[in-house]
């Protein structure tokens, strides 16, 4: 053999391979020369020449895989079909067991109560403008004027205001009284339509009075004349209602001889233009029984009045008049006011203001205030003469005569920049009251507590409940709550009427103490 053919040819020493290695026992499909060294053989040496082309060699051993008749043979094997079926039984077994688990997760579960059904007019406060020049704070003031003061009602989250009355009339002259022309010195038809579009834009609702002869001494004429005033009315209701009003208010209906006849005869004239419009009347009586007789059977009627206008303001009395009310209208919605038309501080001292505030708010119904109410604005009275509507005071020229530097503090402008007046207050419970269910809605659950202390929780369903705490008297006292399973050990705190308190912090029930005249809104999760 040459030099030149023993370029590819290996040397292997065959002593020192195991006979398993050596390469004549190899099983490799390749070909191989196993050549004896010419001439002298060397001491169990041997030249192996591997083949040139080694991917060729390496391609004939590639596994290939099985074909399709060998892989259907394999399939339908016995052990193969055992086991496919044993997989899906155990897939229908898992799928089952969750559906099931979820089944009983769901029964089991809590249920949500039905949402009752609500107008507009249950979800949130009423806003009375009675006397439209004395509101705008002018010696002129007319319905053009009132809209530029939308933007101000819009922050005060009212869901409606109530407008006059603004009709023609002449005292004590019913031939000379137009219940559907509007007194020529606050504006035009066209004007309070311009009024109409622009509330409706930002979700503000209209109300008109339609208190016939609000400028005489009778807001009903003479009793002989009511077949014509009721004629009168019916023809107003229709005409206001086409042109795009959003309910009426009549007030003095104590006056009125049957007076439940007529109301309930003016609400089924609202109702059947549409159930999204509301009638609200309105008497300075006090007493329950003739409140009731005067609300009748009608339905979804608001009564304003004098009910909570007692003098007597301790805790235990405005619980006894609360929960009296509330027991007596049932199931009725209720509106939550001191007057028909009047102001807060005409019935409440100034110390008290922030908690009727805190109260009229999370009682269960509509709460309803007149202009001036969210500053504490109060009605001056010059001796021997009726009071006047009182001039709402934007800004310090309200007060051109005084000088006092606390005259800001009574203005809206004023109080509209600190964070702690009555303004900033008002505005924080109607919000409030607006976007929680426990206080649109919620179940009323009045607590025992300690003395001069009125003390009650809204609450609905898995909602976040709310704990009000009302501290009448003039002395700090602990709150003294009953220790029951629907009241939890701590409580966060939303807001005082009082400044001082954190807000936020967390309270315990069995150590709350209330400050003299001092409001606590409370809040606690749901658990279940």
């Amino acid at each position: 053999m040459s030099q030149d053919t023993e370029v590819d040819m290996k040397e292997v020493e065959l002593n020192e391979m195991e006979p398993e290695k050596q390469p004549m026992n190899a099983a490799s499909g390749a070909a191989m020369a196993v050549v004896v060294a010419s001439g002298a053989e060397k001491n169990g040496l041997v030249k192996i020449k591997v083949a040139d082309d080694e991917a060729e060699a390496a391609a004939a051993a590639k596994f290939t895989g099985l074909s399709k008749e060998e892989l259907l043979k394999v399939a339908g094997s016995p052990g193969w079909v055992r086991t496919r079926w044993a997989l899906l039984v155990l897939f229908w077994l898992g799928w089952l067991g969750m559906l099931a688990g979820a089944v009983v997760i769901i029964v089991r579960a809590p249920r949500c109560r039905e949402l009752p059904a609500q107008s507009w007019w249950h979800k949130g406060a009423l806003y009375r403008i009675g006397d439209l020049l004395a509101f705008q704070g002018h010696e002129e003031g007319d319905l053009a004027g009132l809209k530029r003061h939308l933007d101000y009602l819009s922050t005060l989250k009212v869901k409606g205001f109530v407008l006059g009355p603004i009709h023609k009339n002449q005292k004590d002259d019913l031939a000379g009284t137009n219940l559907e022309q509007i007194n020529p010195v606050l504006g035009s038809k066209e004007d309070f339509d311009n009024l109409l579009q622009s509330a409706k834009k930002k979700s503000i609702r209209v109300i008109l009075d339609l208190t016939p002869n609000y400028e005489g001494q009778n807001s009903w004429f003479l009793p002989t004349q009511i077949d014509t005033v009721a004629a009168k009315m019916k023809d107003a209701l229709s005409f206001w209602l086409q042109a795009g009003v959003d309910g009426f208010q009549v007030r003095d209906v104590e006056n009125l001889t049957d007076a439940s006849l007529l109301l309930a005869e003016w609400q089924n004239i609202t109702k059947s233009f549409s159930e999204d419009r509301l009638l609200i009347a309105g008497t300075e009586s006090s007493d329950l029984q003739q409140i009731l007789s005067l609300l009748g059977s009608t339905k979804d009627l608001l009564l304003t009045s004098s009910y909570l206008s007692d003098s007597i303001s301790t805790g235990k009395h405005i619980e006894f008049l609360v929960t009296q009310y509330l027991n007596a209208t049932d199931s009725r919605w209720c509106s939550w006011s001191l007057s028909q038309a009047g102001l807060l501080t005409s019935f409440v001292p100034a110390h008290l203001l922030r908690l009727y505030h805190l109260l009229l708010f999370t009682l269960p119904g509509t709460p309803v205030f007149s202009y001036g109410d969210e500053i504490g604005l109060e009605a001056a009275a010059l001796p021997g003469q009726p009071v006047k509507a009182p001039i709402m005071p934007w800004d310090e020229s309200s007060f051109p005569n005084t000088s006092e530097p606390g005259s800001n503090n009574m203005t809206v402008k004023g109080q509209n920049e600190d964070p702690g007046s009555l303004l900033s207050l008002f505005r924080r419970l109607s919000d409030q009251r607006g976007k929680e269910r426990s206080l649109l809605h919620g179940d009323f659950h009045v607590l025992s507590s300690g003395p001069d202390l009125f003390a009650y929780v809204r609450q609905w369903d898995q909602n976040e409940r709310f704990l009000v705490v009302l501290n009448f008297g003039g002395v700090g006292q602990p709150a003294r709550l009953p220790a029951t399973a629907s009241l939890p050990t701590k409580v966060n705190l939303l807001l005082s009427t009082h400044l001082g308190r954190e807000e936020g912090a967390s309270l315990e029930l069995g150590h709350l103490n209330v400050e003299p005249h001092e409001g606590l809104l409370l809040r606690f999760p749901y658990v279940a």
